[in-house]
């Protein structure tokens, strides 16, 4: 099974993300990634949700999505053909490897946010392959905690979620 984004645009009301979750859940589909915000038209905001699974199955999450109300649009990003990006914060041991440690931030254009006598704490973007590499590496350095954001992604090129068909049944509540 492979890992998917789907890219789901919703009126920017409040209650949307548990109604988008809460199907997801009810339907018993685990979500790996899960993000949202506002878009640069704040009427609208952008969930961004990464699900592994074959064809059907994400065919099947999709039609179930777009059947709710506040849902404008929900686009399956092509893996080859999307930007996709997550953030981690990584707090490692520092003591004398400091150095060393500056030094794998750097190869991973790893940013250093905080500094402390006994521990260094880096931010790094990317996707989850790079995330993972790096937290590989530190590891043996003695990670103190990391977390991570859920992915966001776009499609490339000129193709966006606004250019979507009208949905017949949008004002009915069809759950």
């Amino acid at each position: 099974m492979q890992s998917n984004i789907l890219s789901i645009l919703v009126h920017n009301q409040p209650g949307v993300l548990v109604r988008v979750a809460g199907m997801f859940s009810r339907r018993g589909f685990n979500i790996d990634s899960l993000t949202v915000g506002v878009t640069q038209d704040p009427e609208f905001s952008r969930i961004t949700v990464a699900v592994c699974g074959n064809q059907a199955f994400i065919d099947q999450v999709k039609k179930q999505i777009e059947k709710l109300v506040e849902v404008v649009s929900v686009q399956i990003l092509p893996p080859n053909h999307s930007v996709v990006r997550g953030m981690a914060l990584i707090k490692v041991q520092a003591g004398e490897n400091r150095s060393e440690i500056l030094k794998l931030a750097e190869v991973f254009r790893a940013n250093v946010v905080d500094i402390s006598g006994s521990a260094v704490t880096l931010e790094v973007t990317g996707e989850d392959s790079k995330m993972n590499a790096l937290i590989e590496v530190l590891t043996p350095y003695g990670l103190l905690e990391t977390i991570q954001t859920g992915l966001v992604a776009l499609e490339r090129g000129e193709n966006t979620i606004y250019k979507h068909e009208e949905r017949d049944n949008y004002e009915q509540n069809v759950l």
